[in-house]
């Protein structure tokens, strides 16, 4: 397994090293203190999880994150002291999975790199190897998604949310059961991130995202994908 770590703070980046050597067995970690040179790291290495700091020296998280969501799905979590939903909602447009607030403890940063590793090798496909509703078709082979025959492109978490809202359709879906089967169950109070990502697949998928067809809002309980 390899974890690269961008991050320009040298003290933490040192920390994080030293504990995350100790916990993560047969791991190799990698670090950069840019944006450039975490783009390169990758690019010659690869990885298996990014930990990405939001201030860097060369060019802000933000942007990183941006080039790496555009050649990879590799699991991406952001680490920035702005807690700032403004924020948070930010990273995730740019293809964030994740968002860590600092100071953060080890344990709950160790968590999360642990439920990111599950998401990305557990595969969530059922036995039907595809799925169409109305304009909507879902590829769960390939994960490929289209709207009225074009491609729609998603990130890794959009895919797999719209994938277990597609598996259940007509059902509802509490934000736990959502929380739990895309995120993991460290993520069982982060229905922020809910809220954020559901915003961004019905901007991508529905007709009218203000109103709605595909996905509803089940208040105070969850979503549920309309059968059309």
């Amino acid at each position: 397994m390899k974890l690269l770590i961008a991050d320009d703070d040298p003290d933490l980046l040192e920390a994080l090293t030293l504990s995350l050597s100790l916990q993560l067995k047969d791991c190799e970690l990698l670090t950069a203190r840019s944006g450039t040179e975490a783009l390169r790291l990758f690019a010659a290495k690869g990885a298996d999880v990014v930990l990405l700091d939001l201030v860097l020296p060369d060019m802000d998280g933000y942007e990183v994150c941006r080039r790496l969501r555009e050649r990879s799905e590799v699991p991406i979590m952001m680490l920035s002291a702005r807690d700032q939903e403004l924020d948070k909602v930010r990273g995730f447009e740019m293809g964030a999975d994740d968002y860590i607030t600092k100071p953060f403890g080890q344990l709950e940063l160790l968590a999360r790199i642990k439920a990111a590793l599950r998401r990305r090798q557990l595969s969530p496909e059922s036995g039907m190897p595809s799925f169409v509703n109305g304009w909507l078709t879902i590829n769960f082979v390939t994960h490929e998604v289209t709207v009225r025959g074009q491609p729609v492109r998603l990130s890794p978490i959009e895919y797999n949310l719209l994938a277990q809202l597609a598996r259940n359709v007509g059902r509802v879906m509490t934000h736990k059961a959502l929380l739990a089967s895309v995120w993991g169950e460290e993520y069982l109070n982060e229905v922020d991130y809910l809220k954020v990502h559901i915003r961004h697949v019905r901007g991508k998928i529905e007709e009218e995202p203000s109103n709605p067809r595909l996905i509803l809002t089940e208040r105070g309980l969850g979503y549920r994908m309309a059968r059309l």
